[in-house]
């Protein structure tokens, strides 16, 4: 539009001066050929024939010049009448346009040594309004660091299509019209407030940047250091007082750091500790004094002001970040405290309700009281692991790929590298509810036999006779046979048995009361049920016999057994009887008999004094 409306302009001003150059020359010919310039010595006649008709032609041509300039001045009149009334109707479109538009756009501010002077809407020669502000406040930042500045000398050169902020040579802003309709003021007048405002900023940057500012400055620079000196010193000197504090405490009142007899810390360990903690807080509190006075240092000076509040956004930016995420996480928080305590005192209910299944007080049919605790470890276990469940998505970064990577990288070695320890525990979960054994009971586990002393998810530990300690994993008790000894005994009474062959000169009801009596007299068996005697074989040589008792005590089967076989040989040897279990391959013939000479003499005796009773009675 604008390109149109100077291509007319300037064809109005051609046609214009075309229009004058002709009228000019007209005249110039008719004042020639009145005054006889260009007329030649002819005939008279002819001279007066021929004049008369140039005249007439040189005044029709005239006519005609003037005709087509009035008519070319009627139609510039008409071409500026349609122009203005074009530039008013686009002026009051272009209007109207910035106006809805101005309250969406901010525009774009030019910003000189830190501060805002104000804002650009429009190009201007191919510069963006972004181009255009970064110029204008380089320009302004570049001319306040003179120290020759004379703000005031900021002066406005107008012309027809621009105005410009000039100091000296140097152009710093060009303003246009379009410039001024977005201000919604004259070109003038906006020229006028960007000169207020760059003439106001430069007397700040001007004062910024005197001499006497700047011995202000390095004065606090290096009041800065000295105050930053001072303060080592104090800390230094603080820490030392803490430690010598420390060592006379060493003798006083600091004692050893003992655990069931073991002495953890000794009073040097203990201050040596003490020391080394308050070494470690002297370098923190070093450190946060540098994190202060560097930036303050910087910030002294304009030239590194930039740098300070960097170096403050590195320090404040984190810790200002913690507390937002931590204000921020506390909705979160609260919920996961309440799904804790609710899982908390859920658990404590089944761990109550437990316990009264385990002494008897609250009994379920079909459940075991040996299965109490055990379930409740379970339930425990699946509470936990539900609580984990709702709880994870609330955690912090638990929405983030690496925290989700870690998670499922864990959970991948956990199933390739635990498929025996798994099957451990399900083995062990389900020997508790077959109920094979029970803590205490003598078991025999293929050739281990001995007390169980511990039941694990994993493992099962047996104490043999020999105080051997035997472990075994769970698995290997599932696909293993069990004899549990303790279980008959409690219930029905275990049997043990015994063997012994006599001869078949010796009666066998003899022979079968004489074992009676012999396991009757053994502690640790009971009398009821009463022990029986099976024979189970009638040898070549001798018949044999196998003594049957009950016991209750299955964890003292070794020693009943050796009780019983003592007590089979003396009741044997007080009878007279050899006991034939030892293979006599030699034919008797007078030899002694195998009868322990003790005894023997004490049968002897007892016969004889038998004897003497008789006859005194007689």
């Amino acid at each position: 539009m604008e390109m149109n409306r100077m291509k007319k302009m300037v064809l109005v001003l051609l046609m214009s001066l075309g229009a004058i150059g002709a009228q000019a020359q007209l005249e110039q010919a008719v004042k020639k050929i009145f005054a006889g310039d260009t007329i030649a010595e002819t005939h008279p006649a002819l001279k007066r024939d021929s004049d008369s008709a140039y005249v007439a032609n040189l005044q029709k041509t005239l006519e005609e010049a003037r005709l087509n300039e009035a008519n070319m001045r009627m139609e510039m009149e008409q071409m500026k009448l349609q122009m203005a009334t074009a530039d008013s109707v686009k002026y009051a479109q272009q209007r109207q346009r910035i106006d809805s538009l101005r309250q969406f756009t901010k525009g774009i501010p030019v910003v000189a040594d830190g501060d805002t002077l104000f804002y650009l809407f429009t190009k201007r020669g191919g510069y963006t309004p972004q181009q255009r502000a970064q110029m204008t406040g380089m320009a302004v930042e570049e001319l306040g660091k003179r120290f020759n500045l004379r703000p005031d000398s900021v002066s406005i050169d107008h012309s027809d299509i621009v105005s410009d902020l000039m100091y000296g040579n140097k152009v710093l802003l060009s303003l246009t019209d379009q410039d001024a309709l977005w201000e919604g003021v004259s070109r003038d007048s906006l020229a006028k407030e960007r000169r207020e405002n760059v003439v106001s900023k430069l007397h700040e940057m001007k004062a910024e940047h005197s001499i006497w500012r700047m011995v202000k400055r390095i004065l606090y620079f290096v009041l800065v250091i000295v105050g930053q000196y001072l303060l080592f010193r104090l800390t230094n000197w603080l820490f030392r007082k803490v430690k010598a504090r420390i060592l006379r405490l060493k003798d006083t009142k600091i004692k050893p750091v003992s655990i069931q007899g073991y002495e953890l810390l000794d009073t040097q360990k203990q201050a040596n500790l003490l020391v080394f903690l308050a070494s470690v807080g002297r370098y923190i509190l070093m450190a946060l004094q540098l994190l202060f006075t560097v930036p303050l240092i910087f910030i002294i000076f304009p030239q590194t002001e930039g740098l300070a509040y960097r170096l403050l956004g590195y320090i404040w930016n984190p810790i200002r970040g913690i507390f937002v995420s931590i204000v921020d996480y506390i909705p979160k928080l609260f919920t996961i405290i309440v799904i804790w305590y609710a899982v908390k005192y859920l658990v404590r209910l089944v761990l109550y309700l437990a316990r009264e299944v385990e002494v008897g007080r609250l009994k379920i049919n079909g459940f075991y009281p040996d299965w109490a605790m055990p379930t409740f470890h379970i339930i425990r276990f699946l509470l936990y692991a539900f609580m984990i469940a709702m709880i994870y998505p609330y955690l912090p970064g638990a929405s983030s790929g690496v925290f989700q990577g870690i998670s499922v990288f864990v959970g991948l070695i956990v199933s390739l590298g635990s498929s025996t320890v798994i099957g451990n525990i399900i083995a062990g979960l389900v020997i508790t509810y077959m109920r094979p054994f029970k803590m205490g009971d003598r078991i025999k586990l293929n050739d281990t036999t001995g007390d169980i002393i511990e039941k694990t998810p994993l493992v099962t530990r047996i104490r043999t006779p020999k105080n051997e300690v035997v472990t075994v994993p769970n698995s290997f008790i599932m696909s293993s046979h069990t004899v549990n000894y303790s279980t008959s005994a409690r219930e029905y009474g275990l049997i043990i048995h015994s063997e012994v062959s006599i001869g078949y000169d010796i009666p066998w009801r003899q022979v079968n009361q004489i074992l009676i009596d012999a396991a009757l007299n053994t502690p640790g068996v009971v009398d009821d049920p009463r022990p029986f005697v099976l024979e189970t074989s009638l040898s070549d040589w001798y018949p044999v016999y196998q003594i049957n008792a009950y016991i209750k005590e299955a964890a003292k089967m070794a020693q009943i057994y050796s009780d019983l076989h003592q007590n089979i040989q003396d009741k044997f040897n007080e009878a007279g009887i050899e006991i034939m279990s030892p293979h006599y391959m030699a034919v008797r013939d007078g030899n002694e008999t195998t009868i322990p000479k003790d005894d023997l003499r004490n049968s002897d005796s007892a016969n004889q004094t038998g004897q003497g009773d008789k006859t005194d009675k007689v």
